[in-house]
């Protein structure tokens, strides 16, 4: 059976990353014995903006705040569907303003902005569109609670998968839709029920391997049938060559200091789940 590409990832919202820095200590990943290099936090990042309009695509941009140096990570600020945004509500405090930025930006560009529950949720970091549905991610940053909430009041479909491995702490560093057969899967990063669930949802999964997982390649944005990504192994380029895709890397080793790399620095604008807010209002 033939895959078709995605209908979304061309169009993202960024962040350029005048302020950004590793202030503190919010995952696994994050630590002051690695400061920053600013000149190459800026090359980097207009490097993923190249490969994106190389490809195709189309990049806005958000003005950043000096307060809050880990806003350069768009997909945490919220999820946007349907031209509705849902805010965010971010587990640390360091990170609390960022959605209400985002909802002001989207706002001001047309879009809806959605009420939203109580319960923690990161953003597109921890939900990504397979199909009609939303995988979603929780246990680490974001509630369980959190995907009812939004179901019920936006009408969205989400398949939620827990996440066990601090490492690992958004779905989208263990999950990314490559078209409507295939993602990049992490294994290593989920349990074994969520495991089987993915495997249920996409037919054709590639499973990385623990060294792959830990180089962030599932942490992959698709523009058509290029695939951008932080890293890939000659084994991960075979295999995404052989279902038809580009495979185009974009290094972003700065922003791993931090524990993010090319999705956690774009959040997709152009998702459609087929859903009226009106509907569900």
């Amino acid at each position: 059976m033939s895959a078709t590409n995605l209908g979304w990832g061309h169009h993202y919202l960024m962040c350029p990353p005048d302020h950004f820095t590793v202030e503190y200590a919010i995952n696994p990943w994050m630590t002051a014995d690695e400061p920053v290099d600013p000149k190459a936090a800026r090359d980097q990042w207009g490097g993923l903006v190249g490969a994106i309009e190389t490809a195709g695509g189309k990049v806005s941009t958000i003005t950043p705040d000096p307060d809050l140096p880990d806003m350069v990570f768009t997909a945490n600020a919220g999820i946007m569907a349907d031209g509705v945004f849902a805010p965010a509500r971010m587990r640390f405090a360091e990170r609390a303003r960022e959605p209400q930025l985002a909802a002001q930006w989207a706002a001001g560009a047309g879009y809806e902005v959605a009420e939203v529950g109580a319960a923690t949720f990161e953003g597109m970091g921890d939900a990504l569109p397979f199909r009609d549905r939303l995988i979603a991610g929780y246990g680490q940053r974001t509630k369980l609670r959190a995907w009812s909430e939004l179901s019920e009041n936006l009408g969205w479909d989400f398949t939620p998968i827990e996440l066990r491995d601090p490492r690992f702490y958004h779905i989208d560093i263990v999950f990314s839709p490559l078209n409507d057969r295939s993602a990049l899967v992490a294994p290593s990063g989920l349990t074994s029920a969520g495991l089987r669930t993915i495997k249920s949802v996409v037919p054709d999964p590639i499973l990385l391997t623990d060294d792959e997982a830990q180089s962030f390649s599932a942490n992959s944005i698709v523009v058509g049938e290029t695939v951008i990504s932080p890293a890939a192994s000659p084994r991960l380029r075979r295999e995404l060559e052989r279902r038809g895709f580009t495979s185009v890397i974009a290094p972003v080793d700065e922003f791993l200091k931090a524990g993010g790399a090319v999705r956690c620095l774009t959040l997709p604008l152009d998702i459609e789940l087929g859903v009226e807010l009106a509907q569900i209002a």
